[in-house]
């Protein structure tokens, strides 16, 4: 079925084309009776407007780019939801990319975004050379980072300060007796990784526990690499008796194999992850984790794009984060056994 034009329903309404246009896209010069038979017509013909000729018309889309780095990423997909809702009761489709945790494929996106004319973009960067989104800056497309941030790019962005949910998750784990917590972090070729594992190293020496090297595994952000961790940290001579994963996806990956590996998380060892994820307190143990408000992340994105679109120059927003202790990190450590002694220790001691 051909789409209806633009010219029937001129002629269903008995009025010329370019009348038809002005009230179509709401100029408000035309009579009442006019807008109300174009209505009428637009309606009993099911038209619908070429968008991309009205924002080659008008410089405007209606539309936003929203660039996440793994979809499959459950906080990605809080985050682009919560954002698509903002922009949609702000009067704004959003058009959704997924960079796979790839720079080529990150740049590929916003290449088509910038085709497509958007108002304006939100993007988690992938790595730290910004790739295409210095084309966006060049080009003055309105531009916002979400959770992450690319040095160099002076860029509103929304994102959260881990060092008091990390700092409370080492202090909540050496409270219950750990001495060697094992760290599954995130690239450091992105923010967050690096500033997770800066938080991390750091709460750690404060604490006074471990700083082996091999208890920091370096992962990538995917749910393999939160297996490979668990296995690489639980073969070592001295492996630790805690777990914090740096993302959700790490510590789904975690999750799994430490169940393969007939370990019971929260009594043989204790597992804390960063990004409260709403079926994680639905799991037996429920998971301890270091919560951030992916809610107020999207909403907060949209707002401060919307201000830029506007020609203003908001402040970057940092989100607090902070513990929630459950099941999987409540037991305290069980203290060595103390062996029976032989007659022959028992004489020495008297």
């Amino acid at each position: 079925m051909e789409a209806v034009t633009i010219k029937e329903v001129a002629a269903l309404a008995g009025v010329s084309v370019g009348t038809a246009s002005r009230v179509l896209s709401g100029n408000p010069a035309t009579s009442a009776d006019t807008r109300e038979r174009v209505a009428a017509a637009a309606a009993e013909l099911d038209y619908q407007p070429n968008a991309q000729a009205q924002a080659l018309r008008s410089t405007r889309s209606n539309s936003l780019g929203l660039l996440v780095p793994d979809v499959r990423n459950p906080f990605f997909a809080d985050l682009a939801h919560a954002a698509e809702q903002a922009a949609l009761s702000a009067g704004y489709v959003t058009l959704l990319g997924n960079a796979n945790e790839q720079g080529d494929q990150q740049d590929r996106y916003l290449d088509t975004l910038i085709s497509r004319r958007v108002d304006g973009v939100i993007v988690a960067p992938v790595g730290d050379d910004g790739g295409r989104l210095r084309a966006l800056i060049e080009r003055k497309v309105p531009t916002v980072l979400v959770d992450r941030t690319v040095p160099g790019l002076d860029l509103p962005s929304v994102t959260t300060d881990s060092e008091a949910g990390i700092r409370q998750a080492v202090q909540h784990l050496a409270e219950q007796g750990h001495t060697r917590i094992g760290y599954i972090s995130g690239p450091q070729a992105t923010s967050t990784g690096r500033d997770r594992f800066a938080a991390f190293t750091r709460a750690v020496a404060e604490a006074g526990l471990s700083q082996d090297p091999e208890l920091v595994y370096f992962g990538d952000y995917q749910a393999a690499s939160g297996s490979a961790g668990v296995h690489a940290l639980m073969e070592l001579t001295n492996p630790p008796t805690a777990l914090l994963a740096a993302d959700s996806l790490m510590a789904v990956g975690a999750i799994s194999i430490l169940h393969k590996l007939g370990k019971r998380i929260g009594t043989d060892i204790a597992l804390v992850a960063f990004d409260d994820i709403e079926w994680f307190a639905l799991l037996n143990p429920a998971l301890s984790v270091i919560a951030h408000s992916v809610e107020d992340m999207g909403r907060i994105a949209i707002e401060l794009l919307l201000q830029v679109i506007a020609g203003q120059a908001p402040e970057s927003v940092v989100l607090p984060s902070e513990l929630i202790v459950r099941a999987s990190s409540a037991m305290p450590i069980r203290p060595m056994p103390i062996l029976p002694t032989t007659q022959t220790e028992q004489r020495s001691q008297q």
